[in-house]
């Protein structure tokens, strides 16, 4: 028997202990030791019953569904909502608004927006050159090692 009084557990019957000074033990042929918990168990082992036949047996009942088993409930996962946040820059209604708005309401204001920014370069382009038309009378210093820093050495 255990050395920790836990005992064994009963080769036929199934799951019942054993416990030190109850019960016997048999060595099979093939050596391995059996234990049973009376003599009833080692009747029926010893007439070749399975336990799966005996309806007193653990075997019995669990293929016969008698035990209660224990379900392993699923786990309910939380299902995420969604959550729109404004954005900075946006209102929550302005990206409401832009979501609900038809595709071709939005390639028309896409096209404005770049006709504007068009206008806005074209503007600034010809702002640029009327103020180079002044500054093209100055001509440009030419110096030894121009455009090479100010030590004059090659620049890295």
């Amino acid at each position: 028997f255990d050395n920790h009084g836990r005992g064994w557990a009963v080769s036929l019957s199934g799951e019942y202990n054993v416990y030190p000074g109850h019960g016997m033990r048999m060595v099979r042929r093939d050596g391995q030791p059996v234990t049973l918990g009376g003599s009833k168990t080692k009747s029926m082992m010893l007439q070749r019953m399975k336990p799966s036949k005996l309806q007193w047996t653990q075997g019995w009942r669990r293929l016969n569904k008698k035990m209660q088993v224990d379900t392993t409930v699923k786990k309910r996962t939380r299902k995420t909502t969604k959550f729109q946040r404004a954005i900075v820059g946006a209102s929550l209604e302005d990206l409401k608004k832009k979501k609900t708005q038809k595709p071709h309401e939005r390639s028309a204001q896409r096209e404005a927006a770049l006709r504007e920014v068009k206008e806005r370069n074209k503007a600034k382009k010809a702002a640029s050159k009327k103020s180079e038309g002044g500054a093209k009378g100055k001509a440009f210093q030419k110096t030894k090692g121009f455009g090479k820093g100010a030590t004059g050495g090659k620049q890295r």
